[in-house]
Order: structure tokens, then C-alpha cells, then sequence
């Protein structure tokens, strides 16, 4: 199942901070290097963890959170930037969301109200850039169990519940050029680490062979896109 949005930053406990006041999370880890907190809705639960980085955010996201505004957006918007966001601009023009980057600068949208966006909670997608967003949705289904949904982006899935954030596959504005600020992590059932990553890697997955994706209890994948993804132990 899909348990983890990981989030990179230069001072967790900073923007660990933020998010749990921004998502309402449950906050379950508080270090120095490390923070981690719960979302909930409903049956469905994510947990975002926050790890500790030397470099400040490149240009470029190809994973990234979607909240909800809705009707409420622009309040949502100046209640963001109370607890420490700034309004950012990446070249995104004339839009009806607003693009707003974390304390750590990471960039994050509010998005306008929109039929797809029902039951999400406070995080209504996870946009993921994808060179063959049907592909990656085959990979995405088989190690999540998350099903096809009603969406915006051309592949949308969702947890069985049909409640919590839309993991939206959107065509990618170019090739990836680096390790992803943010990923996700799945974690199998029960002593089935090495079953979930074979059917990963019968779907597109390849195996991570940097030094720093080696040596940990999870195993580091990039699905067909190169995006990151972890299976967790």
C-alpha cells in the first residue's frame, strides 16, 4: 500500500511544523533530522516525513502537493502564508490555483474548486510528471492497490475508499535531471519486501544503483519515468 510522501528539506523540525499546522496532521516523529505526521481521512491514512537535506530546493518538481482551496481558496491561501508560506512564482502565468512555496522553499499549489476534488481532505492531489502516464499507472496500481479514478490529469488513481488525494500521472514537461525533491514509499504486507518489489519490476520498475539509494533496509526503485519510489520493509 502507499504509506509515505517523503518531503526533503534543509530543517525538518521548521517545516515540520508547517505542514502539520497546515494539514492538520498527527504528528508522530519530532528530530532534528527527521519529522513524520499522519493524515487521516476517513479509512485511507498517509504519513508525510520530512528528512533532513544539505541543499536548498532545485527548480523543478516533479512530484508535488495539490491542497484544496475551493470556495475557501484565497482564505486558505492567506491562513497558508500566516503559518510561514510565501506566495512563489514559477512562470505558471495566468492559472486559478496559487503556487506557494513551504518555509524551506519547496513549491506547493491551492487549487480552485473542482468536481475531481471530492472527499480528498486537505491534500486534493499528488501530481507525478510522467513520460507515459498509462504506463506508470500500471506500476502505480500493482504496488499500491490504489484503483482508477475521476480526475484531472490523463491517469487518475485513488485509494479504494475513494477518499484522500488523487495521484494524478500528468505528461512530463521534459526528461527527469535529477534525484526527486519529493517521493513515495510503499509498503507490502507482512515479510512480502521481496514479492513487492519482483512485481514492481515486472511492471517498468528498475532498481536504484547509486551509493546513496544502497545500503538501506528499504529498497530504492525509479519507476518508468525515473521518478523515485521506495518499498519499504
Amino acid at each position: 500500500m502507499l504509506e509515505n510522501i517523503v518531503l526533503q528539506a534543509r530543517d525538518p523540525v521548521t517545516t515540520g511544523a508547517f505542514w502539520s499546522a497546515a494539514l492538520g496532521l498527527a504528528d508522530l516523529t519530532l528530530e532534528a533530522d527527521l519529522y513524520e505526521g499522519r493524515l487521516t481521512v476517513g479509512e485511507m491514512w498517509l504519513d508525510l516525513c520530512i528528512e533532513r537535506v544539505d541543499e536548498a530546493p532545485p527548480p523543478g518538481w516533479r512530484l508535488h502537493l495539490d491542497l484544496a482551496g475551493g470556495q475557501r481558496q484565497e482564505e486558505v491561501v492567506e491562513r497558508l502564508v500566516g503559518l510561514g508560506a510565501r506566495r512563489l512564482d514559477i512562470g505558471q502565468g495566468d492559472v486559478p490555483w496559487v503556487v506557494l512555496a513551504d518555509p524551506d522553499g519547496n513549491a506547493f499549489c491551492v487549487m480552485e474548486e473542482r468536481p475531481a476534488y471530492r472527499d480528498t481532505g486537505p491534500i486534493a492531489a499528488l501530481p507525478l510528471d510522467s513520460s507515459d502516464p498509462e504506463r506508470d499507472a500500471a506500476l502505480y496500481q500493482a504496488v499500491t492497490g490504489w484503483v482508477r479514478a475521476e480526475g484531472v490529469g490523463p491517469v487518475t488513481l485513488r485509494h479504494p475508499s475513494l477518499r484522500g488525494p488523487l495521484l494524478e500521472l500528468c505528461p512530463e514537461p521534459g526528461p527527469k535531471l535529477r534525484q526527486n525533491r519529493m517521493h513515495l514509499d510503499v509498503r507490502p504486507e507482512p515479510g512480502g519486501q521481496a514479492e513487492l518489489v519482483e512485481l514492481a519490476l515486472a511492471n517498468g520498475a528498475v532498481r536504484a544503483a547509486e551509493p546513496w539509494a544502497l545500503g538501506h533496509p528499504w529498497v530504492v526503485l525509479r519507476d518508468t519515468s525515473g521518478n523515485e519510489l521506495c518499498v519499504l520493509p
